[in-house]
């Protein structure tokens, strides 16, 4: 038991700046939304499809700088500088190569969106919000970087510190931006992607500042080389990054069909839905903090050879996941007619997500799991069994079940949140039993 209490400690310790971090990052598009929600419904569901765009095309972008994550917490935890020092420079060159074709994509936005099934209108108010964030894009992937490297060692504070800093920043410039103060035009939803874009350059920068200011690389930096250029070295990011990425893009892009599905049920109803999963993506957060927290803890523990802690520790954060999303949904249904309320004055945007909220709760728990479960697979390394999970259980059951049951049986978007939770709860099974028979108990074992 003193052991447990250890690891537990150990974990919030880690997790507790993290969770912070992640709530202030999601934040940002939460006081976006809340914003262009009151120019009005048609902007709100605009800015929606555009974030379904911007999100869904840059997620595997992400995925693929989150193969440092095990590079850098094993090396972290064999105390080879060198080898963490490589990591951020070989990662640093990948986010600038990514952000090319994520920013081509955004330029897609319209005929995308047209494609897809969305009202023209719509599509280009959405292009709007998309193109005027391409110049931050570099930016947001050198941040994201830095962001990775610094926990994968550990260090969880300024990521935090940043994060919240730019919730101020992001106020101010939504304000400013998009209803036309401090010398600004009222932009509307192009204010609110310039807001956005104006962020993510101020969190880069300020992030870069932190790690200079205190000496953050010292220990981990060898300097610039060409072995920064090694194929090798940048194979083995990738070859740990495109699962994440895909495993990423598999769940968001669930998401991202689910709104695109809500979208052909009406405004009102896409606006509900944005509403409802954006408070979902808020919760989100609590989890993605320990689930970050389990992918440092679990890959430094691996690195430093201690493979039956690094099990206690997996298992130590699948509960604690769990345990917060318990209390989400808690929260979902008692607020249910309180949450909606937040975003828009429209009562039948209000009825239709305080319906929706109980559905969306039933499977807070299991995304808590899943979410955790990714973190523990990517801090050992092995990042292809959670993207192929994902396969099955987002594009195998849930989505062809929102489907049938919002069109074939007439659910509209109860039968949407409906098959999201039933295949969200099959993600969470499959990778506890993962977890339970190739974890990293299992892996030692065939070491040995």
């Amino acid at each position: 038991m003193p052991s447990l209490r250890r690891e537990i400690r150990r974990l919030l310790t880690l997790a507790a700046p993290v969770v912070v971090t992640q709530l202030a990052s999601m934040m940002l598009g939460v006081v976006d939304t809340l914003m262009v929600g009151h120019v009005s419904v048609r902007t709100l569901a605009a800015a929606s499809l555009g974030h379904v765009w911007t999100f869904g095309t840059m997620i595997f972008a992400l995925g693929v700088i989150f193969g440092l994550d095990p590079v850098v917490t094993q090396a972290h935890g064999a105390g080879d500088a060198r080898r963490q020092g490589l990591a951020l420079q070989r990662g640093l060159l990948l986010s600038l190569l990514v952000s090319v074709p994520v920013a081509a994509l955004w330029l897609l936005t319209a005929p995308a969106m047209q494609w897809l099934g969305q009202d023209p209108e719509l599509a280009a108010m959405a292009r709007t919000y998309a193109v005027v964030q391409i110049p931050s894009l570099p930016f947001f992937m050198v941040f994201t970087v830095l962001r990775q490297y610094t926990q994968g060692r550990g260090v969880m504070a300024p990521a935090m510190l940043v994060a919240l800093v730019a919730n101020g920043v992001n106020v101010l410039a939504n304000w400013a931006l998009i209803f036309g103060h401090l010398g600004s035009p009222a932009l509307g939803i192009e204010g609110a992607g310039l807001a956005t874009a104006c962020t993510r350059v101020f969190m880069f920068v300020a992030m870069a500042i932190l790690m200079v200011r205190y000496h953050l690389t010292d220990d981990g930096w060898t300097g610039w080389s060409r072995e920064a250029l090694d194929p090798r070295g940048l194979r083995e990011i990738l070859h740990y990054g495109w699962p994440v990425g895909l495993q990423y893009s598999l769940e968001v892009w669930a998401f991202q069909v689910a709104t695109l599905l809500a979208g052909r049920l009406g405004e009102a109803q896409l606006a509900a839905h944005s509403i409802v999963l954006n408070v979902a993506s808020v919760s989100f957060m609590l989890p993605l903090g320990v689930s970050i927290a389990s992918v440092t803890r679990v890959g430094n523990l691996i690195g430093a050879g201690r493979i039956a802690s690094a099990q206690r520790a997996a298992w130590v954060a699948l509960a604690m996941g769990a345990t917060v999303m318990s209390l989400s949904a808690v929260a979902f249904v008692t607020l249910r007619s309180v949450l909606p309320r937040l975003y828009t004055q429209d009562p039948v945007v209000h009825v239709l997500a305080a319906s929706v909220f109980p559905i969306a709760a039933a499977f807070q728990l299991f995304d808590g799991i899943q979410v955790v479960g990714g973190g523990i697979l990517r801090g050992m390394g092995s990042t292809r069994p959670a993207a192929f999970i994902n396969l099955v259980g987002y594009y195998l059951l849930a989505l062809p079940l929102a489907w049938w049951m919002t069109f074939r049986l007439d659910m509209g978007l109860h039968g949407l949140w409906w098959g999201l939770a039933l295949g969200l709860s099959a993600v969470a099974l499959m990778l506890i039993g993962w977890i339970r028979w190739r974890g990293p108990a299992a892996r030692f074992a065939e070491a040995r």
